[in-house]
Formats: C-alpha cells, sequence, structure tokens
C-alpha cells in the first residue's frame, strides 16, 4: 500500500475529523484536477493511477477502523458486564487499544479486556475474537493473503511485500507466528475438506463415460531437503488421484511431511484419508492402484497397510494393485544396455527403445527383457564396473518383474507412472525449499508444508471459508447496569453458529 505522505499536500492538511467518504472525494478531485491541468503523458497517467491507489486505501483504513471501533460501545454501562468464551466466564475490566494489521495498513482498535474468572487464566478482548483477529493483531483478511504469499514465496520476499503493499513492518517472528496462526485455525477443516473433495472426483469418475472403471491411485516418495541441524534428511509426500473411465485425471490430493523417521506421521495421514473416503462413498469400488518406486517406505507401506487393508463398511478386502513406476524401470533397463553395448552407442539406444516397447507392450515384459538380456550377455565385453552395473540392473528386473505388469495395467486403465507424485516432490518441495542458502527446521518448515498441500490440493478457500463460519464468538451474559440491552458483538448470529458453554 502506498505510504499517506504520498498524498497531495492539501490533502494531508485536511482535519483529522472528517467524514472518509467526504476526504476520499475531495482528493479524488484533487488528483484529478492535476492530472487534467497537465499534459496526457504515461508519467502523468502512471502518477494518477499510483494517487488514486493510495486515497483508496487510505480510505479504506480509516472505514475500516472507524467500523471496528462502532462495534462496542466506549460506555462502560453499555458493554457486558460478564461474557461465557469455551466454558469460561470472563468479566468486564477496562477498556484497551490495540495496532491491527489489516490489507489497508495499521489501525488502531479499542476494545474491551475481560477478565477470566479462574485465577491463572488470560484475559479476552470479545471484540477483537468476534472480528476474527487471530492473537489480536492481524484480521482474517490479511492473515489468509500473508498465508497465501508465503506459499511460494520467501520470509524476505513476504515481509517486502507486506511494506510495499500494506505499510508493515514485520519481523520474522511476527511473520513466522501469523504462519502457525493461520495454519493452526484451517487445520481442523483439512483432513475433511480433502475427504470431500475426492468423493466429488470419484462420483465425477463414477459418471463418467469409458470402457474402464474408475481409478483411485495413491502414491509417495521421498526428497532430500537441507536441515539446519547439518546435511541432508529424506521429507516426504504422498497423492490421491482419481482417473475417470477414460483414464483422464480429475484432481489430486497433495500431503507432505518434513523429515520424521520411518515417515510415521505421512504414513497415518495418507492412511485415515483412504479410509475416509471408503467410509463415506456408497458407489462401486474403483480399481486400486499404489504407484510408486521400489523405495523401503513405500514398501513398507504397501505391505504393512494397503495390502491388509478392508473396506470400512464391509470388512471386504480392499484389492490394492502395486504398479512399480515404469519410467523408474526403464532407468534401470536403459542401465543394462550401457552396460551391454557402451554408453552412448546406436546399438545400446536400439535395443533400449526395442525392450521399452516390450515392456510395456507385451504380457510378461518384464520376464521377456531379461530374457533377451542374458542372451547378449555371453556375446558382449564387459569391465568389472560395467558387468556390476549389469547384474544390479538385472536382478532388480528380475526379482520385482511381478510388479511390473505394464500391459495388465494400461489393460485395465491403471496408470503406469509415477509422474504425480513426483511432481509432488518438485511442486511441494523442490521449488519452496531448496532454494539458494535455504536450511529448515522441521517445526517451520512444516507449517509451509502444510500451506503448500493445502493450496495445490485445490481446497484453500474451501478449508478458509469453513474456519471462519466456524468460529465461536463470546456469549454476552446479562445486562447492562442501567438496563439497557446489551449489544451483540456480530450483527446477525448464523443458526448454523454455536456458542460455547
Amino acid at each position: 500500500m502506498a505510504q499517506s505522505t504520498a498524498l497531495p499536500a492539501a490533502a494531508a492538511r485536511e482535519s483529522a475529523d472528517a467524514d472518509p467518504i467526504t476526504q476520499l472525494r475531495t482528493r479524488f478531485e484533487q488528483l484529478r484536477q492535476q492530472f487534467e491541468a497537465s499534459p496526457s503523458t504515461p508519467a502523468t497517467a502512471c502518477a494518477l493511477e499510483k494517487g488514486l491507489k493510495a486515497v483508496l486505501d487510505e480510505a479504506g483504513r480509516c472505514l475500516l477502523e472507524e467500523t471496528f471501533n462502532r462495534r462496542e460501545p466506549a460506555a462502560k454501562d453499555q458493554v457486558a458486564p460478564r461474557v461465557r468464551y469455551h466454558k469460561q466466564i470472563y468479566r468486564r475490566n477496562k477498556r484497551t487499544k490495540a495496532e491491527v494489521a489489516t490489507s489497508f495498513g495499521p489501525i488502531t482498535l479499542w476494545s474491551w479486556l475481560y477478565l477470566c474468572n479462574e485465577p491463572g487464566e488470560p484475559g479476552l478482548h470479545p471484540l477483537r475474537v468476534a472480528l476474527g483477529i487471530s492473537d489480536g493483531t492481524v484480521t482474517p483478511a490479511l492473515a489468509e493473503r500473508v498465508a497465501r504469499m508465503a506459499v511460494d514465496h520467501t520470509q524476505a520476499e513476504v515481509r517486502a511485500w507486506l511494506l510495499r503493499e500494506h505499510g508493515l513492518r514485520w519481523s520474522n517472528d511476527r511473520l513466522r507466528a501469523a504462519l502457525r496462526g493461520f495454519r493452526r485455525a484451517l487445520a481442523p477443516f483439512v483432513a475433511g475438506t480433502r475427504q470431500e473433495r475426492l468423493l466429488v472426483w470419484l462420483r465425477q469418475a463414477e459418471q463418467s463415460r469409458g470402457r474402464h472403471r474408475p481409478v483411485l491411485a495413491a502414491g509417495r516418495d521421498g526428497i532430500m531437503l537441507p536441515m539446519r541441524s547439518g546435511g541432508y534428511e529424506e521429507a516426504s509426500t504422498a497423492t490421491v488421484s482419481v482417473y475417470d473411465r477414460r483414464r483422464r485425471r480429475l484432481g489430486t490430493i497433495y500431503l507432505g511431511q518434513m523429515p520424521e523417521a520411518k515417515q510415521v506421521s505421512l504414513s497415518q495421514t495418507l492412511t485415515d484419508l483412504l479410509r475416509g473416503v471408503f467410509q463415506a462413498y456408497t458407489g462401486p469400488v474403483p480399481r486400486l492402484a499404489y504407484v510408486t518406486d521400489k523405495g523401503s517406505a513405500p514398501q513398507e507401506y504397501y505391505q504393512r497397510v494397503l495390502r491388509k487393508m478392508k473396506h470400512p463398511r464391509d470388512g471386504r478386502p480392499l484389492a490394492w494393485e502395486w504398479v512399480l513406476d515404469f519410467y523408474h524401470v526403464c532407468g534401470y533397463v536403459g542401465k543394462m544396455a550401457e552396460a551391454l553395448f557402451g554408453a552412448g552407442t546406436a546399438e545400446a539406444s536400439r535395443w533400449f527403445a526395442k525392450m521399452r516397447g516390450w515392456l510395456r507392450d507385451r504380457r510378461q515384459g518384464a520376464a521377456q527383457v531379461a530374457r533377451s538380456a542374458s542372451q547378449f550377455l555371453g556375446r558382449r565385453e564387459m569391465t568389472k564396473a560395467s558387468e556390476a552395473e549389469f547384474w544390479k540392473a538385472y536382478r532388480y528386473v528380475r526379482r520385482h518383474r511381478r510388479w511390473m505388469d505394464y500391459e495388465g495395467y494400461r489393460r485395465r486403465g491403471l496408470p503406469i507412472g509415477s509422474g504425480v507424485t513426483e511432481a509432488a516432490c518438485k511442486t511441494v518441495f523442490t521449488q519452496r525449499f531448496k532454494r539458494s542458502g535455504m536450511r529448515w527446521s522441521g517445526e517451520s518448515g512444516q507449517v509451509v508444508v502444510d500451506l503448500r498441500v493445502t493450496y495445490l490440493s485445490g481446497i484453500w478457500d474451501e478449508a478458509f471459508t469453513r474456519d471462519l463460519a466456524g468460529r465461536t464468538v463470546p456469549e454476552p451474559l446479562g445486562p447492562s447496569k442501567k438496563g439497557v440491552p446489551t449489544r451483540s458483538y456480530h450483527a446477525s448470529r448464523p443458526a448454523n453458529r454455536r456458542l460455547v458453554g
């Protein structure tokens, strides 16, 4: 937001008690007169636009400050002597002021402080709670904008944006506190919103036209992140996607977790999401695919959870099919080609292209690739290093070929590549967490991860709307001393709003 010092000098000398709308009109007329008195040039047009933006922002700040301060009476005998909030009773104490950050800039908000009847409990400002001002310093609109900026931008970039666009000087600590508060408020609504979005996609997939059954595909992968504790540690990401009868992906829910031993939190979140979807979905069970590479964490999750998973409503086993990522397996086939024919040779390229087609299109394609490689083995001379690479790749293909039935997967409409999950590593972590010089702690990093996966999953606006609608407000108790009816802290109370206590 442009600073008030950028306004015309005459406007700055206006009386402080003038109506904001009157001030807006007066300043607008001054800017227009200045523009009309000057030649029409790009410079004068730019100056007019910037001036109008500053005037509108200042008017918005004044109007917001005035409107907020009118929500609570200044007279002590006109406010509730007590309020109830979260099963606690608070008694009226004194009126205080605070600087509150808004999207128009800082405003001064006067509100009554209430003290808790329970000793040792913190006080309460009912007006701030009713307005949704988190930690008493940030409005919900600004908190949401700051969190959205932090999804893609660094701390320094967000702070510079706050100063440039909103006239606010924030420290790193205040920015982190605002992000933690926004994430904490959003958290109770994210899981349910994820589940409902998957249910919508499943219903769309069931109603689509095509020759395949709808598919619910899960995947997970890991990525190394630079940590403040020193060195790199493995973070993890997971995806849940829905494909329609034409094998088109309708949407994806993203999950992410900072480095953690055995990825316990990610596994639990993914399991809860899948079970919640199966519990709520009443349509036919879609085909179930688990598409990953052959990492230890993905394998353990399949064997420990997915292979044993039963439908929560009827107790029948759920037929998850583990699909080893086709492109990951092709990497091993490429290593065999280089070992047999030499890296970068035309013969290696031809054999690799042929084997890639066999692997994808033929029944028992992995076995046929391994057989072809073994036939060439005796005809080629290899170095010890090349021979070691060949046998490593050959054993991988032979050992895991039961999860490489790509011809069958494609015939049944299942995805054969984990590109969605691989892309999640990039979009969730790499683009935001691996910039030059970055080092992360688990706690602050997880706040950003949670915000990013909420946004990338397309549920940000819905979760935020539910957060605002679900917040409780203090309940005034008793009339004022002179019998004047107690003023509420909201114009009207929605029918579905529950007052705690």
